[in-house]
């Protein structure tokens, strides 16, 4: 039954058919050869049942306020504010890079988004400075995978949705993480800068950083609306969508003038194209899920891969080994609506908090959006700076090495994530 689920989805794969035939053919022909007494309309079911989360409803809003922010004014005025800052010291604008995506990701919660909107300004302004193109191509790619652990996130709604846990809590248990990633990468482009001899720029003054910071307060006012507004209970997670969606439009429309009501259909197409294949992507997982699930295929493949009792340690280094192998391979969505229900079970059994497990998961996802082959976040850059795809990888290297030793320490000191959790929960 496996052997036959695994095959289809590959042949189909193999032969370019777009991913989300094979997540249903496969089922299909389980369905037809070993379970004839079930309808197939059933799978259909479960298909739309998989799009009917009113969790869900918050990622159109989530890709609709980034697309608006990514056309408007937001994105250069975070960039402004970390470079007044921090631009003075070795590795600065590495570091104003990292930062932004950051920053940039507490409004997003989209590495995509993230890889345009800071990318494309920082590009140009890090090769005058004197790095290679491959060492700023690696920074931006990596560095915008912080808007995975950043609220809001899009693969952190989809844990909550398929594992039942709180959206606000993971959100929450996201930030420590996300301001790890960012001491690492800020601590690794100070001595790679001091190492290339790399110039800084001259130190702002205290008006200049004023009146800069003026400038970013209204950008910065979208992580006070999100995450704010949730831990005060003004509102739900995907209110809070709503929200940023109204304040993006309002702002860059009204404030900085910077698109006009022309530019809104074309940002909202390209906003229904990308939520139009996420959902599809999420339909048809769900539908897979579901038949590796009446299948009993979790089961095998815990009991083979953890064995009788496993320790926390032993579920967690599998989880992060499967997350990571599966998002260099494939969509991060998809890989937690097929994995997470088969691991959930397993890991709240061996005492692990299914809020570690989620930031876990998410760290994961967020490593495979830039490691190769097929991390999303190569081939955005690729075409966005129309560079080689070799030439995009080829010095990621300390960035794996440095993500790899965060994953470790995720493992072993959960409280990490958790602190903030425990204190607003």
């Amino acid at each position: 039954m496996v052997a036959l689920l695994m095959a289809v989805l590959m042949i189909s794969l193999f032969l370019g058919f777009p991913l989300m035939v094979g997540l249903l053919l496969g089922p299909l022909a389980v369905l037809t050869v070993y379970m004839p007494d079930i309808q197939p309309f059933w799978l259909t079911g479960q298909v739309s049942a998989g799009v009917e989360s009113f969790v869900l409803m918050a990622v159109p809003m989530f890709i609709f306020a980034a697309d608006i922010m990514g056309t408007g004014q937001t994105s250069n005025r975070l960039l402004d504010f970390v470079n007044t800052f921090v631009g003075h010291i070795k590795g600065g604008l590495a570091i104003t890079t990292a930062a932004t995506c950051t920053l940039f990701g507490a409004i997003s919660g989209s590495t995509q988004a993230t890889v345009v909107a800071v990318g494309k300004p920082m590009h140009e302004k890090l090769l005058k400075v004197g790095y290679r193109g491959s060492d700023v191509y690696a920074l931006i790619i990596n560095s915008a995978n912080i808007a995975l652990l950043i609220p809001p996130s899009v693969v952190m709604i989809m844990y909550a949705v398929m594992t039942g846990v709180s959206v606000g809590e993971l959100f929450i248990a996201g930030v420590g993480p996300g301001l790890l990633v960012l001491f690492f990468f800020s601590i690794y482009n100070y001595f790679d800068a001091k190492r290339k001899n790399i110039p800084v720029m001259a130190k702002s003054t205290w008006s200049e950083k004023l009146a800069i910071t003026k400038k970013a307060l209204l950008p910065l006012g979208f992580p006070a609306i999100i995450v704010g507004g949730i831990y005060l209970g003004l509102f739900s997670p995907t209110e809070a969508a709503a929200a940023s969606v109204l304040y993006a439009a309002i702002l860059e429309l009204f404030v900085y003038k910077s698109i006009t009501f022309k530019d809104i259909p074309k940002i909202a197409l390209s906003s229904g194209m990308v939520t139009a294949v996420v959902f599809i992507l999420v339909a048809a997982g769900m539908g897979f899920a579901w038949i590796i699930s009446l299948a009993r295929i979790p089961q095998l493949i815990t009991s083979t891969l953890l064995g009788p009792n496993p320790s926390a340690y032993t579920v967690l280094w599998v989880v992060t080994a499967a997350f990571f192998i599966g998002c260099m391979f494939c969509d991060q969505l998809v890989v937690i609506i097929i994995l997470a229900p088969i691991f959930a079970g397993p890991a709240i059994a061996a005492g692990i908090d299914p809020i570690h497990l989620g930031i876990v998961i998410t760290l994961q996802a967020a490593i495979g959006s830039a490691t190769p082959p097929f991390g999303c976040n190569i081939f955005t850059a690729a075409a966005v700076f129309k560079r080689p795809y070799l030439e995009i990888i080829r010095n990621t290297a300390p960035y794996f090495v440095m993500y790899a030793a965060i994953s470790a320490i995720m493992i072993y000191f959960p409280q990490i994530a958790l602190v903030t959790r425990n204190l607003l929960y």
